[in-house]
């Protein structure tokens, strides 16, 4: 019999976005992801990592998880949830809520634990996957995202990260063929950046052993689908049954093209090569845009202008702006003001102006080019501020570019003077 699951990852419930956060977008994606459960009744929903934005996520986003857990569970009582942690998440807190989960049919694996014997705890890695008749149709290789302090100094064989990896996954595989029956599947979940993967800068870098990026070379053939976590943006990587799910929803600006989707899997292992593995990927609506102006000064207005009209009512459902500007000269010091007048009313958040010198323009143009540039007042600021020990703040950038502004436009002043 076929195991049917769709495969999802990094919700980051509780993200913030430019001191805006997304409750209403994540609210939308799981009234959509539930629609879907209600339709098409899966064996499983994997949940392959990032499930939350921090470690210690605030009440309402785990709220938001529960509330999830607890409709999904109504509408499909005999699908399975599987969860695991990844590196924005706390392995121990999603863990630690076990006995609440059972009760939505959920399993969170938030660590690679070891046994009394301090062996490689395989069994609690290793979750079956069930039918309405209680039958086993899979095997589910949960693997959260890495630590090396949870993974190295077991035996010989796991001195070093790198070494600990590849022994971890070797085990883990073996232990699961030994399961498998043949009409039994086998899905390995990771939260992990791959070879290959294509990247975004939303994404915060992980690194085992001193290498960023593991090879797929760890899953053997026997593994009939590989669901990842990480990589924001959705994509196969070698193969397609090894594969990025991406977010549900845009988490920076660099994400405005992706294509957003749950990815729908049909696995039945007795079936030949070329039926064996079916995926659809599921769009996901967007409801809350994301726009970037890149305009010379000159046209800047007119492009504000132009953009799409119609008044949203609630604030969190608007769409999010920014824009980047090219200019040699000094900008007016109101440059902001007439921006928001120019701007359809009620409709976007303006969540950035800053303004890119012509030298750096031409060269974001033509990637050929050496970046020789000289550094921005701006860079210059932060680099300074971050050095003192401060996090990036909007309102202090805020600030500093209005200051920069009236500067500009005073030395302009005393030149023609």
């Amino acid at each position: 019999m076929a195991v049917h699951f769709l495969h999802t990852s990094d919700w980051h419930l509780g993200q913030f976005f430019h001191n805006h956060d997304r409750e209403f977008e994540h609210a939308q994606f799981l009234n959509w992801l539930l629609e879907q459960i209600k339709e098409k009744q899966p064996h499983a929903l994997l949940i392959a990592g990032d499930i939350f934005d921090v470690i210690n996520p605030a009440s309402s986003a785990q709220r938001q998880l529960y509330q999830f857990l607890a409709d999904a569970h109504e509408l499909a009582p005999h699908m399975q949830t599987l969860m695991i942690a990844g590196n924005h998440d706390s392995g121990y807190r999603i863990e630690q809520v076990q006995p609440l989960l059972t009760k939505f049919n959920a399993k969170a694996v938030g660590i690679v634990g070891r046994t009394a014997d301090n062996t490689l705890d395989l069994d609690r890695l290793l979750v079956p996957i069930y039918d309405q008749q209680q039958e086993i149709i899979a095997w589910c290789l949960t693997l959260p995202y890495l630590r090396s302090a949870e993974i190295t100094g077991i035996n010989e064989h796991t001195h070093n990260s790198q070494n600990a990896i590849s022994y971890l996954h070797q085990q883990l595989i073996a232990e699961a063929k030994a399961r498998k029956q043949p009409h039994q599947a086998l899905i390995l979940m990771s939260h992990a950046h791959m070879q290959g993967g294509e990247t975004s800068d939303s994404e915060r870098p992980i690194i085992v052993g001193n290498e960023e990026a593991l090879s797929t070379a760890l899953f053997d053939e026997v593994i009939d689908y590989v669901a990842l976590g990480h990589l924001h943006k959705p994509q196969k990587v070698g193969q397609p049954h090894i594969r990025y799910s991406g977010s549900p929803i845009p988490l920076s600006f660099s994400e405005i093209n992706y294509s957003h989707q749950v990815v729908e899997v049909r696995i039945d292992p007795e079936q030949n090569a070329e039926q064996r593995f079916q995926f659809e990927a599921l769009k996901v609506p967007r409801t809350v845009e994301l726009f970037r102006i890149r305009e010379n000064l000159e046209n800047l207005l007119s492009k504000v202008k132009a953009l799409p009209t119609g008044e949203i009512e609630h604030l969190a459902a608007r769409h999010f702006l920014e824009i980047e500007y090219t200019t040699d000269a000094p900008p007016p010091v109101d440059l902001r003001q007439q921006i928001e007048q120019a701007l359809p009313p009620n409709r976007y958040r303006l969540l950035r102006i800053s303004r890119i010198y012509q030298r750096q323009a031409e060269d974001q143009a033509d990637s050929s080019k050496i970046d020789l540039a000289p550094p921005t007042p701006e860079s210059l600021f932060f680099n300074i501020w971050e050095k003192m020990g401060y996090s990036q703040d909007h309102s202090v950038q805020q600030d500093f570019q209005q200051l920069l502004v009236e500067a500009q436009h005073e030395l302009a002043q005393k030149q023609q003077a």
